[in-house]
């Protein structure tokens, strides 16, 4: 779509008033802020225009009008011009992740409440496990005398665990025969390939022990596949309810960004580098009110993740995108780091 200059300033300047207040935008109010040489009748006919073209829209029976999806579409893709990070800025978000040997699921997990935090939106951080990452440890460890604590330790530096009851009486020569045995099977084997097959060949190996050993073959699979299923985490969706517009219908919300496996099928269509879909450009029913900004980066030479927000439409782009990017970097270099480390 082709604008002249005037209705591209025009247009932009009725963005970012609405960003910042949250309400309909007059003639006036633009005449004002562009400083413009010609009449309010000209500035409410070049408003007309960009209505007629879709760009605007007239809420209510209000004098003002406001950017429609596509007007913010056209804003962020022709008029956006973004406010670099501070060194400031960018130093106190450096502070926030000074650690020398991160755990990656804690470093993800803050880095989506610190983004949740200094955008007051909802933010996910998430990674995709490359088929490179393979099993480093196993443990089996008594906790009581019929439950033991499964622990996983993957080459990327992730670790999960699970408590698993056993019906046989647990004690420490048992643990370890199994911890040892355990090894000798999936010790340095991809993630990838634990699978539910695989495990069935390993209970055969145990022979009449396959049956009471079962649980704890089944709980070691399971996080196997919670190491290669990658990591996810949300915070900050709570702030989404400060938001008039997402009141209506604010549960549907809350409850899609608490899905995991939604989430990750939303986030994963996002091209590589940084992407904003737009409300009705989101598929999902319960976004039509709402901007997704995803920024892919890579970790190392297979692996890659994303860190995004979601949030109302009329979000400050200008200093949002800059902001989602400069975490995608940083975790970018630590998780890479972290998987050469290990």
């Amino acid at each position: 779509m082709e604008l002249d200059e005037r209705k591209r300033k025009i247009l932009g300047s009725i963005v970012e008033a609405y960003i910042r207040t949250g309400e309909p935008v007059s003639s006036k109010a633009v005449m004002e802020r562009l400083g413009f040489s010609v009449s309010s009748a000209t500035i409410r006919n070049e408003m007309a225009n960009l209505f007629d073209r879709g760009l605007l829209e007239q809420p209510h029976t209000s004098a003002g009008r406001v950017p429609s999806h596509l007007g913010y579409r056209f804003y962020i893709d022709e008029l956006l011009q973004c406010q670099p990070l501070t060194q400031q800025e960018r130093d106190e978000i450096d502070a926030l992740f000074n650690v020398r040997n991160p755990d990656p699921d804690q470093l993800l997990e803050d880095a989506a409440q610190v983004l949740a935090d200094s955008t007051q939106c909802a933010a996910v951080s998430y990674t995709v496990t490359p088929n490179t990452v393979k099993v480093r440890r196993i443990e089996i460890i008594p906790v009581s005398h019929h439950t033991v604590m499964i622990l996983v330790m993957a080459s990327n530096g992730v670790i999960r665990s699970k408590l698993c009851r056993v019906e046989f009486l647990v004690s420490q020569k048992i643990c370890e025969f199994f911890t040892t045995f355990s090894n000798s099977r999936l010790d340095g084997r991809s993630v990838e390939q634990v699978t539910m097959e695989y495990m069935n060949s390993v209970a055969v190996a145990l022979d009449e022990y396959s049956r009471a050993f079962a649980p704890v073959l089944i709980g070691i699979y399971e996080l196997c596949k919670q190491i290669n299923d990658g990591q996810f985490y949300y915070a900050g969706t709570n702030n989404l309810l400060a938001y008039q517009e997402f009141r209506p219908r604010g549960y549907e919300l809350l409850n899609l960004l608490e899905h995991r496996d939604a989430m990750m099928h939303i986030l994963a269509g996002h091209q590589k580098g940084t992407r904003v879909t737009i409300g009705k450009e989101n598929q999902d029913q319960e976004l039509v009110q709402s901007a997704v900004l995803v920024a892919n980066y890579p970790i190392g030479q297979r692996g890659q993740g994303a860190i995004g927000i979601i949030g109302p439409v009329r979000m400050n782009y200008a200093k949002v995108i800059p902001r989602v990017e400069y975490f995608a970097q940083l975790l970018s270099k630590m998780l890479s780091d972290s998987y050469e480390e290990q």
